[in-house]
């Protein structure tokens, strides 16, 4: 390539020098002239930098617009999304408030079946402590059966009072779910929608205690035999023993926390529903863990706040108030009192029970939330306000479900929100 001599246009055929390109939109230079670069470009908007923004841009500081955050609805007691900590606890708190008469009613009852039958228990062990000051040494052999009876009742009282704890804990999902929709259940209400999954109930219950049971057996034989075999000696695998039947008790009864839950919302079997939670809490056991020994913690050191005081005023006002009345007049003072106890205990307990029961409910939802989606099928059921009567998050049946879902062989669409893949 040539280049002109200085002084000199170039010719028609040669490249000008660089940078003496012609400006977009303007006339061509004139021979010899340069143009200039930086010249308004025609149909484009220039954002002068510095200065005042050019009302054809989108404002925002330079960036582009991005919607404001809209926090999720929350019609009810908890928030349609993924739950918290501090939302189960006051969500749990909220439905007994909203339900007093189907949450605190129904776990009163429970707590005075329980205490009844704990205080039917104290009054034979009371009355068979009062015959050992009078009864021979050599005729302690009689008290043998008497204290074997006491155990064995108490056992039972036991038993009883985890199958009637498991059905309650199922019968008192219906007011927690009806109220994450703000929905407001009446006691018998609660029980007509639970008409139908009675017996899977007693099943799910049955199998739960049963379990627990054959655990503590089981725990029971080896340790004698341990004892038997090893002597003194043995007690070191006791305690080791018994520590890990602990750890797998505490382990099950996470994993199958929600059973009695399934029954009643999803309308599932006995193996069914134990098979649903075993998926649910799976990897959610320590945080189920840390959410139910918190609420065990915090229930019983209210309990004790206020029945530590009673106890030690019982024996102070029983002196006070028959001091000189002999043992008849202390005995009937200490029973009285005894039974005003056991009131004030089936009270809180009742109290206690059904916040618990209400947080298992929530633990329930908050783990189908992650899970199923189980926020949107509710959000729908909220703007559709479809199944008032209903417990929501129930799986709807055939005819209800063609209305609003598109017919499927079990997949997307045909799957309506909340029933997610069995291995979910």
């Amino acid at each position: 390539m040539s280049y002109p001599e200085p002084g000199k246009p170039p010719e028609p055929w040669q490249q000008p020098v660089w940078g003496a390109q012609p400006q977009w939109g303007g006339q061509p230079p004139q021979r010899g002239q340069q143009p200039q670069w930086g010249g308004q470009q025609p149909g484009w908007p220039q954002q002068p930098w510095g200065g005042a923004p050019d009302p054809r841009w989108p404002s925002g500081g330079g960036h582009y617009p991005h919607p404001a955050y809209i926090a999720p609805p929350k019609p009810g007691i908890v928030p349609l999304r993924p739950l918290l900590f501090g939302e189960i606890l006051d969500g749990s708190f909220q439905t007994i408030r909203r339900n007093a008469a189907p949450m605190f009613g129904s776990a009163l009852i429970f707590q005075v079946i329980s205490t009844g039958l704990v205080g039917v228990i104290s009054m034979m062990t009371l009355g068979l402590a009062g015959r050992i000051p009078y009864m021979d040494p050599e005729s302690m052999d009689e008290l043998l059966g008497p204290l074997l009876g006491i155990v064995m009742a108490g056992l039972g009282a036991a038993v009883l009072s985890a199958f009637l704890g498991s059905v309650l804990q199922g019968v008192m999902v219906v007011p927690v779910s009806r109220s994450v929709l703000n929905r407001r259940t009446g006691f018998k209400q609660m029980w007509t929608l639970t008409g139908s999954r009675i017996w899977p109930l007693l099943g799910v219950a049955a199998l739960l205690t049963f379990g627990s049971l054959l655990a503590g057996a089981a725990f029971v034989g080896l340790s004698a035999l341990l004892l038997v075999a090893l002597g003194p000696a043995g007690l070191v695998l006791v305690f080791l023993l018994g520590l890990g039947v602990l750890v797998a008790f505490l382990w099950m009864a996470m994993r199958l926390l929600v059973a009695p839950a399934v029954v009643v919302v999803e309308e599932a079997g006995v193996y069914e529903s134990l098979l649903r939670s075993w998926r649910l809490t799976k990897n959610n056991w320590w945080r189920i863990f840390g959410i139910v020994v918190v609420i065990v913690l915090m229930i019983g050191l209210i309990s004790n706040i206020v029945q530590i005081p009673l106890s030690l005023a019982a024996g102070g006002i029983a002196s006070v108030v028959s001091p000189h009345g002999g043992e008849e007049a202390f005995t009937s003072t200490s029973i009285i009192l005894t039974i005003v106890s056991l009131v004030v205990t089936a009270l809180i307990g009742a109290v206690g029970f059904a916040y618990q029961s209400s947080a298992n409910a929530l633990i329930y939802f908050d783990l189908r939330m992650r899970r199923d989606g189980l926020d949107v099928e509710l959000l729908r059921l909220l703007e559709s306000g479809a199944e008032a009567d209903g417990i929501p998050g129930r799986r709807p049946s055939t005819s209800s479900r063609g209305a609003s879902w598109p017919n499927g062989n079990g997949s997307w669409p045909g799957t309506p929100p909340g029933q997610g893949h069995p291995t979910a």
